[in-house]
């Protein structure tokens, strides 16, 4: 992270950590200035555990199940929209569906050029959680046209994609399996929305 980066995280957003590979040391002065921020340097060479198991407390017990440790790449795949994503529509896309596995259930995460845009999470509709994520990115002044978004699971209503369209998401990464495919795909197509299907889904509570 250089002085710049730190200069438009600290301007733009309230933060309380921030974490990177490296940070420069022109950019310190600027994290300097918010006596709250952590600033966490992992190296160049990080990377993440394997095998991690999550505990989470439950009533009489514990719940003990693996991390979600599922790499994903363009192999992965199946295109199921007439339209086929653009390269960088592609690139977008695997990026939210790398970001929306850390947010909880119900999940949806728009993305443009490899940036989160907006967020939404924990609702019981994927519809409800897709109208927080484009408030906050109405927050930050950003703009959702031509962006992609990721969903967790799969959408079991065509309105998912009438609300992803609503809010100018151009392609859409998303599990499949609902029994409604068909009618999802449809509204994608209506749109000239390009989707693809993973075939898993990432699920956090």
């Amino acid at each position: 992270m250089d002085a710049q980066t730190a200069e438009e995280i600290i301007k733009r957003q309230f933060v309380e950590v921030i974490v990177a590979p490296v940070v420069s040391s022109d950019a310190l002065p600027t994290l300097a200035e918010k006596k709250n921020v952590r600033v966490l340097a992992l190296g160049e060479g990080y990377a993440p555990p394997k095998n991690v198991q999550m505990l989470h407390r439950i009533s009489g017990g514990l719940l003990v199940q693996s991390a979600d440790e599922l790499l994903f790449g363009s192999e992965d795949f199946t295109i199921v929209t007439e339209r086929e994503p653009t390269a960088r529509e592609l690139h977008d896309l695997l990026f939210a569906w790398k970001a929306v596995k850390h947010v909880k259930s119900n999940a949806i995460v728009f993305a443009k050029n490899k940036m989160t845009l907006g967020i939404g999470c924990g609702q019981t509709s994927r519809v409800h959680s897709s109208l927080i994520g484009s408030i906050k990115a109405g927050e930050q002044n950003l703009d959702l046209t031509g962006s992609a978004l990721a969903s967790d699971a799969f959408f079991p209503f065509r309105d998912g994609l009438d609300n992803a369209a609503k809010h100018g998401a151009r392609a859409v990464i998303q599990p499949g399996g609902s029994m409604r495919d068909d009618e999802v795909i449809a509204a994608a197509n209506e749109h000239d929305i390009a989707m693809i299907f993973t075939g898993v889904r990432h699920f956090k509570h």
